[in-house]
C-alpha cells in the first residue's frame, strides 16, 4: 500500500501489508476488523484481533524495519493512512524528553516480541517436558478453561478460545506456544480434549475432561514433591499390566469393600485373545511389591489369585498414561 494519506478501503480476506514488507505508514482502523497474523510453515497463526479505533504499524516508526507480522482484513474495512513521513516532521518539534519516552517504549516492545519468539522455538531445551513443564501447562489449560471456559449442556466439558489460551501460555506464564500445542495433540490423542480448526489459523479447544485433568495437577505435583523414597514410580511396561488387569478387573462384580479377585491363571490364557499381548502371573509380582494389587495366593485347584480395588488403580492408569505419552512426543 502506497504511503497516501487519509482514508483506505480493504476488503475482506485482503491484507493491509505482509510480514516482511518495507514499512511507510501506520494505520488506525476507522471500521470493520483485522487479524494480526504471522505465517508458520504453510498456515497462519493469529497474534490479536484489532477494530475501530486501534493503530496498527506504529512500531516501524522508529526503526523502520519491515514488518513483522501481516494484517489482514476478517470483514470488509476501511483504515486512515498516516504516512511516516509527515508524522516524522511532527515528530521534530517534540520535546527530547517526550521523544525519549516513545523510543524507549518501542525498544521494549520490540524486545517483547523476541523474547515470544524465544519462547516459540525454545530450541535449547532437550527436554520438551520436563515434569514441572508438564504440570505447568496442563494447569493454564485448566486455568483458562475455568475461568473463560464456555461449559457444555452436561457440564462435562469446558470450550476453550485458542488465541486466548495461546496468550495466557506466552504472556502470562511465559511457556512456549509450541509446547502447548504438542500438549493439546497428545491429550487429544487420548481423547480427553478435541482441537478443531475455525480456519484462518483459529482454533478451539474442548475440554473433555476438565475435572480429571485438574485432579492431574493436583496428583503429580503432590507425587513430585514428595520425598523420593515414599514416591510410587509405575514404569512404563508395568503401566501396561495395570491396563490389561483393569480391562478384565472390570467384568468382575465388586466385593462391598470395592475389591475384585482376579484369577491370574485365566487371564495368562485370556490376555492374548482380548487386549493383543500375554499377562503371566509371575510379571504381575511387581505389581504387588509396589502394594498396586494383593499378595498371589494359589487356591486348591492351583489357579493363582490376586485381590485389588479397580477403582483404585483406575485413578492413577490414566495419570501415568499422560506422563508416558508426553514423554515420548518429540520436538
Amino acid at each position: 500500500m502506497s504511503a497516501t494519506n487519509g482514508p483506505k478501503k480493504i476488503e475482506r480476506d485482503h491484507y493491509l501489508f505482509r510480514e516482511g514488507d518495507p514499512p511507510d505508514s501506520m494505520y488506525v482502523v476507522k471500521s470493520g476488523k483485522f487479524a494480526v497474523v504471522k505465517t508458520k510453515q504453510t498456515s497462519e497463526i493469529v497474534l490479536a484481533e484489532i477494530g475501530p479505533g486501534a493503530m496498527v504499524g506504529e512500531m516501524a516508526f522508529f526503526d523502520n524495519k519491515p514488518r513483522s507480522a501481516s494484517v489482514k482484513a476478517l470483514k470488509d474495512s476501511e483504515v486512515i493512512a498516516l504516512p511516516y513521513k509527515a508524522l516524522h516532521a511532527q515528530f521534530q518539534s517534540f520535546p527530547e524528553w517526550c521523544k525519549a519516552i516513545m523510543r524507549t517504549v518501542n525498544d521494549h516492545l520490540r524486545n517483547a516480541n523476541q523474547r515470544i519468539k524465544q519462547l516459540e522455538r525454545n530450541e535449547t531445551d532437550d527436554d520438551l517436558f520436563p515434569p514441572h513443564t508438564m504440570n505447568k501447562l496442563v494447569a493454564i489449560l485448566n486455568f483458562v478453561g475455568h475461568r473463560y471456559g464456555k461449559p457444555s449442556e452436561d457440564k462435562k466439558s469446558l470450550t476453550i478460545n485458542g488465541y486466548l489460551l495461546r496468550n495466557y501460555t506466552i504472556q502470562i506464564f511465559q511457556e512456549a506456544a509450541h509446547k502447548m500445542q504438542k500438549l493439546l495433540e497428545t491429550l487429544e490423542g487420548l481423547k480427553m480434549v478435541k482441537i478443531e480448526d475455525l480456519g484462518e489459523g483459529r482454533q478451539q479447544i474442548i475440554n473433555h475432561q476438565p475435572d480429571f485433568l485438574f485432579s492431574f495437577v493436583d496428583w503429580h505435583n503432590e507425587w513430585l514433591f514428595k520425598k523420593e523414597s515414599d514416591r510410587t514410580l509405575i514404569k512404563e511396561n508395568e503401566l501396561k499390566l495395570l491396563t490389561g488387569l483393569l480391562h478384565f478387573a472390570k467384568q468382575l462384580t465388586e466385593n462391598d469393600k470395592g475389591m475384585v479377585a482376579l484369577n491370574l491363571t485365566q487371564v495368562q490364557n485370556d490376555s492374548m485373545k482380548e487386549i493383543g499381548f500375554v499377562i503371566k502371573p509371575e510379571e504381575t509380582l511387581c505389581l504387588v511389591e509396589k502394594k498396586l494389587i494383593g499378595d498371589h495366593t494359589i487356591g486348591d485347584d492351583k489357579q493363582i489369585m490376586s485381590s485389588f480395588s479397580p477403582d483404585e488403580l483406575d485413578k492413577v492408569t490414566p495419570y501415568w498414561q499422560i506422563i508416558y505419552a508426553l514423554g515420548k512426543v518429540k520436538r
